[in-house]
């Protein structure tokens, strides 16, 4: 798929727009993600942030044998394959078609298939209370104009006693140009300040869009869904990994926190 070139744009975008918007951009970005980024996340591991923090380690999930789990905004699954490897019953989604043939192309490689489904959070085909489990690892969430209404979702079909554990950038960052190095360390806008980042292509419909909500907006979605919150990790950057992905950087990485991970569970 052809985007064409994008510009940012001031301007709304509701669910709906944002919807269609990130769908058209990440079937046209898929190919060049895993291009760059395809070696990192490999095709059946689970890492949730470029902090290079991963569940083998963290265990976020607890024990995941025998668990039906929900991963949203999945990409091409890697981590939903990984869990599938230690006994778990993953099923995928994602809004991107693009990100899910790259799914398909890795289950081919791994041999490890999972269920991939094409679908929004916030109007997600499944039925009451079907997981034990859910996750987003930098998946969808971001992304989301209705975050508030996603969190209703994964609240619904999640079973009591079930956890939901999600990693975005952290708050802080919108601040921040999204740029690495010194260049990035300079405030250039308020944290307050909610008014999403779009790009719209050369006819000036939306083609990307991304949200920013504080971490008190995302304390207050997760609570007013009904979740008990549990723990929120800002990932400290590692002294011996010098990877980079995009804006997180060992530079920026030793200043401040480029992830928050928001850890939950839906009470019996």
């Amino acid at each position: 798929m052809n985007l064409g070139p994008t510009r940012p744009k001031v301007m709304p975008a509701d669910q709906p727009t944002s919807r269609s918007a990130n769908r058209r951009w990440w079937d046209h970005d898929a190919d060049a993600y895993h291009l760059e980024h395809g070696t990192f996340l490999g095709d059946a591991d689970f890492v949730w942030c470029p902090e290079n923090v991963r569940e083998q380690d963290a265990r976020l999930l607890g024990e995941v044998s025998g668990k039906r789990v929900l991963e949203v905004g999945c990409g091409s699954a890697p981590c939903s394959r990984w869990l599938a490897g230690r006994g778990a019953r993953p099923v995928a989604f994602d809004v991107s078609i693009g990100m899910l043939a790259h799914g398909t192309a890795a289950a081919r490689r791994s041999g490890i298939g999972v269920p991939l489904v094409q679908a929004d959070v916030c109007e997600m085909p499944f039925a009451a209370s079907s997981f034990d489990l859910a996750f987003a690892a930098f998946g969808g969430i971001p992304f989301v104009a209705d975050s508030a209404g996603a969190m209703r979702q994964v609240f619904r079909v999640l079973r009591p006693g079930g956890r939901w554990v999600f990693s975005v950038t952290h708050p802080m960052r919108w601040i921040f140009p999204d740029m690495p190095g010194e260049v990035g360390m300079t405030a250039i806008q308020s944290y307050f300040d909610r008014s999403p980042y779009v790009e719209v292509d050369e006819d000036g419909v939306p083609a990307y869009a991304e949200h920013h909500r504080t971490m008190g907006d995302r304390i207050r979605e997760l609570v007013g869904a009904g979740f008990v919150l549990d723990d929120v990790i800002e990932p400290e950057w590692p002294e011996d990994f010098t990877g980079t992905w995009g804006q997180w950087t060992p530079e920026r990485g030793q200043v401040f926190p480029g992830t928050a991970i928001f850890v939950s569970h839906k009470p019996f």
